[in-house]
């Protein structure tokens, strides 16, 4: 079976169940959403539920940036509604300064400072990659092998945090489910058969990344889950999508739903408030 979407992979065999769908931004804590996409008045402390009551799903980001804490997911947790899901973008120590070597305690730590408190909220980790990275295929398979797929191996792998996460880790999981990685790359290299054959055979989801041209956008599907980051199509990071490029993407989704794929879809283009009204404007399309 042909990808839906118009990529060169074939879509694996998916067992027959309803897909689902989610779509929502990249963050919700931004000074230029208030007073516009955030009403005017609205409490710091009110943006998130304010978001998650119009969107299925949301994309932490700040985790990329620094460990952040259990309360704070847990606080997240509480102020969504039972069946929203958050994606977590895993830390830029891992990606883009350890660039996937030696990250057994980086990978422990990040586990461990919190993303288990979402509990059945969790859905995909997030792994992007910088620009300057190009594909080297035994540092990715090394650490594809390494990633745990559900959340006791998470817990399990959690528990190895070092000591800068004592007394602030979160090394539980209620209840064992599956989980779930995307990777997002940067590099043409990238580009390589070995890379997506790699992908299929670990089941990450390679991010479909639309970047204004800037970086790679492949459409290979190799997991039983389509991610994608809409970063902006014309100018990075800010531009708007019109209406016909939301009808555009909202064909692909339906393609990959058809073909018995869950799909995760989060706007990025933030800078000029247009990832939240875009996120709405294609959920309504689906």
């Amino acid at each position: 079976m042909r990808n839906p979407a118009g990529g060169l992979a074939e879509v694996p065999a998916a067992a027959p169940r309803g897909a689902s769908c989610r779509v929502g931004i990249s963050g919700w804590t931004y000074p230029p959403w208030r007073g516009d996409f955030y009403p005017a008045g609205l409490p710091h402390r009110a943006e998130l539920a304010y978001a998650a009551q119009r969107l299925g799903s949301i994309e932490i980001n700040g985790s990329f940036y620094a460990l952040q804490r259990p309360s704070s997911y847990r606080s997240w947790y509480g102020q969504t509604a039972p069946d929203f899901v958050f994606s977590v973008k895993a830390g830029r120590f891992i990606t883009h300064m350890k660039k996937l070597r030696d990250v057994q305690t980086a990978t422990a730590n990040f586990l461990a400072s919190g993303p288990l408190a979402l509990d059945d909220k969790l859905g995909p980790i997030l792994w992007q990659l910088p620009p300057s990275l190009p594909f080297d295929y035994q540092r990715v398979r090394d650490f594809l092998d390494r990633l745990p797929r559900s959340t006791a191996e998470a817990a399990y792998l959690a528990r190895k945090h070092d000591e800068r996460l004592i007394g602030r880790a979160w090394t539980g999981s209620r209840l064992d489910r599956p989980l779930r990685h995307a990777m997002e790359v940067r590099h043409d290299s990238y580009r390589s058969p070995a890379f997506i054959g790699l992908l299929q055979e670990q089941a990450v989801a390679l991010v479909v990344a639309d970047t204004a041209g800037k970086w790679p956008q492949m459409f290979d599907v190799t997991a039983d889950f389509v991610y994608v980051r809409l970063h902006g199509a014309q100018e990075l990071y800010a531009s708007g999508y019109t209406e016909p490029e939301l009808d555009r993407w909202a064909e692909r989704v339906r393609a990959w739903l058809a073909a018995g794929l869950d799909v995760f879809v989060y706007f990025d283009n933030d800078v000029k408030v247009r990832a939240p009204y875009d996120a709405m404007s294609l959920q309504s399309r689906l």
